[in-house]
């Protein structure tokens, strides 16, 4: 029979040296992917037998079976499977099926611990060449006559062979050609402490032959989740974990629930506690496994949790769908909509209790995946009031995570607005000219520094009555707050100036048509001048988002707030009263207006111009 040869998907070749080179001391790991590959293929012959029987006849062919040979320096994994026909071979094994290799490789520079990631990236086949020189792949699919040999050496290069059918059995066997170093994984003691610590939660058999050829089952080959809680370890929860979810940190925090009444049901939840790569993918999908008295449905199952909590990661094993469930019945089954109101309510009300219970854990959990959680307040208005107060905030007087009960309780006296501001980065708002007047009376202001942040807390309004008012808002009025800058000499006091009236009316000749309004503030201390959002309109970093994705970000306009304390705005004011029209006043007002949109991060409205006029203020000031 013909044997094609093709070549890797342009950067697999480099991904099979990291895999085999940067995760050298982690090979252990090639095991249990080439073992959860083998059970992921025996649950889809399951599941598309129940649709199709000849594709199945009894469960027994669902098992996997591990042969080693010291005489040939071979370990064979062979499962009975779904199996792979031409198509699948070249999309499974000859190209990276989730996601480049250049962002593999990227992830791996930042992981804790890089071993976790070949699961994530759906490459855990690959991990075969960590331990093998040559791997050969023989398998037939289910309900087809053919069958094929993959084989490749990990040197850029696969051939495909079709081989003899009738002596194939349906399902993979994968064999691998170990390299001398790798000897340990011949070793039967060896192999059967990695198949209990990887595959004991799995519901298909694993077995090993012995020297007498004789397969002896090593893992329980029960479904963890219907054990009972007081019978499963934290090792075996670390482990299913790991399995289901492609990773090797410790879950945070574990659920385990058993819902029975009108709807009977079981779910085994585990919280991570690294933050998966793909969180913040566009598709915001459901990381949730769907199953029907333990045979696997599906993982594509939205209806299971809302998007806000796809962080999450287990299984949810329906007793009330039917098996040949399909994908639009999934979309509209009342079941699944009661199981996600039931399964949202637990976990938000498992991490209010932590959030109680464990301070410092708490905050590790919500460093990770805060972000993710806050979209519930945009997206899900009937969990506000359980999620509000989960939330927490740096603050510009705390040193520790705060939540919004620890705000409302340092509050000023005769506060009665909760202050936050919205930006880029915590350094971004740390650094504007906008906090300087409530950090000069001593007014704590949250930092909203996600992305979301923008959205959520303009949709909320308030909480336990008290008004959100972003610090870039107009309307904000710190008058009635004493601050340290009122506690001046007579001579500083003398410094101020009187009138600046006629400076506002003369800057308003001039940038009329910029702006919504040109006024004094007392939100400034240090900065001669900022933007602020006019009154009605909404805040400065949601307008900024919005224009960013080129959605309606509503009036352009703001209002330019000038300080009338400092000194540059002093001597403007100092100039304009002497010679309003002269060539330095307009310099120094051109400036001063193109400075305020740099602070804002905004380029200057002529940059030439504006390096022209900074040039010439330089030189002045140097001769």
């Amino acid at each position: 029979m013909s044997t094609e040869t093709h070549t890797f998907q342009a950067e697999t070749a480099r991904l099979l040296n990291l895999v085999a080179t940067a995760l050298y001391s982690e090979r252990e790991v090639f095991l249990r992917e080439l073992i959860s590959n083998a059970s992921d293929a025996c649950d889809k012959r399951r599941f598309l037998a129940q649709q199709q029987a000849d594709l199945l006849d009894g469960d027994d062919s669902l098992k996997i079976l591990i042969a080693a040979s010291k005489e040939s320096a071979t370990l064979a994994i062979t499962d009975g499977g779904i199996g792979m026909d031409h198509a699948d071979l070249m999309a499974n094994l000859g190209t990276i099926a989730k996601s480049g290799t250049a962002d593999f490789a990227a992830a791996m520079t930042e992981a804790k611990d890089a071993s976790a990631l070949i699961g994530q990236f759906g490459v855990g086949f690959y991990s075969a060449f960590m331990v093998a020189e040559r791997v050969v792949v023989d398998t037939r699919k289910a309900g087809t006559a053919q069958a094929f040999r993959w084989e490749s050496a990990g040197d850029g290069t696969f051939t495909i062979t079709e081989i003899d059918g009738d002596s194939a059995p349906v399902g993979t066997t994968v064999l691998l050609y170990l390299k001398d170093d790798a000897s340990e994984f011949l070793e039967s003691y060896r192999l059967d402490s990695l198949v209990r610590r990887y595959a004991d939660h799995l519901t298909f058999p694993v077995s090993m032959l012995d020297e007498d050829g004789e397969a002896r089952q090593i893992n329980a080959a029960q479904a963890l989740w219907l054990r009972s809680k007081s019978d499963i370890t934290a090792e075996q929860h670390k482990e299913f974990y790991n399995h289901i979810a492609g990773t090797f940190d410790d879950p945070w925090e574990t659920l385990h629930l058993n819902l029975e009444g009108q709807l009977e049901y079981t779910a085994l939840l585990y919280i991570p506690t690294d933050r998966p790569f793909d969180l913040f993918q566009t598709d915001r999908r459901c990381q949730l496994k769907l199953f029907v008295r333990r045979v696997f449905i599906t993982d594509d199952a939205p209806e299971l949790m809302p998007a806000y909590l796809r962080f999450v990661r287990g299984l949810v094993d329906s007793q009330d769908l039917p098996l040949n469930v399909s994908r639009e019945m999934l979309q509209n089954a009342p079941q699944l909509q009661v199981m996600n109101k039931q399964l949202t309510k637990r976990i938000l009300s498992t991490l209010a209790k932590r959030k109680k219970d464990d301070t410092e854990g708490y905050d590790l959990f919500w460093n990770t995946f805060g972000a993710v959680l806050k979209e519930g307040l945009y997206e899900d208005r009937d969990r506000g009031e359980d999620i509000m107060p989960l939330v927490k905030f740096k603050t510009t007087s705390q040193s520790s995570l705060s939540d919004l009960d620890g705000y409302l309780g340092r509050m000023k006296d005769g506060q009665d607005q909760i202050f936050y501001a919205t930006g880029e980065s915590e350094a971004a708002i740390l650094a504007s000219p906008h906090l300087e007047g409530f950090q000069a009376r001593g007014i704590e202001v949250l930092i909203a520094s996600d992305a979301v942040d923008a959205f959520w807390i303009p949709t909320a309004g308030a909480y336990q009555g008290k008004q959100f008012v972003s610090v870039t808002h107009g309307s904000t009025d710190l008058s009635q707050f004493d601050s340290a800058a009122e506690e001046q000499t007579d001579k500083e006091v003398d410094a101020q100036p009187a009138d600046t009236d006629t400076l506002v009316t003369w800057l308003k000749t001039r940038f009329d048509q910029s702006v919504a309004d040109i006024r004094t503030t007392n939100r400034l201390a240090d900065s001669p001048a900022c933007f602020v959002a006019a009154e009605n309109s909404m805040d400065m970093q949601l307008s900024k988002i919005l224009k960013a994705s080129g959605q309606d970000a509503g009036p352009d306009k703001r209002i330019l707030e000038i300080n009338p304390s400092h000194p540059l705005v002093v001597a403007l004011n100092a100039e304009v009263l002497a010679q309003a029209g002269s060539d330095r006043a307009e310099q120094v007002a051109e400036l001063l207006f193109d400075m305020a949109l740099i602070v804002e991060g905004e380029a200057p409205r002529d940059p030439a111009a504006f390096g022209k006029s900074l040039t010439t203020m330089m030189s002045g000031s140097l001769t």
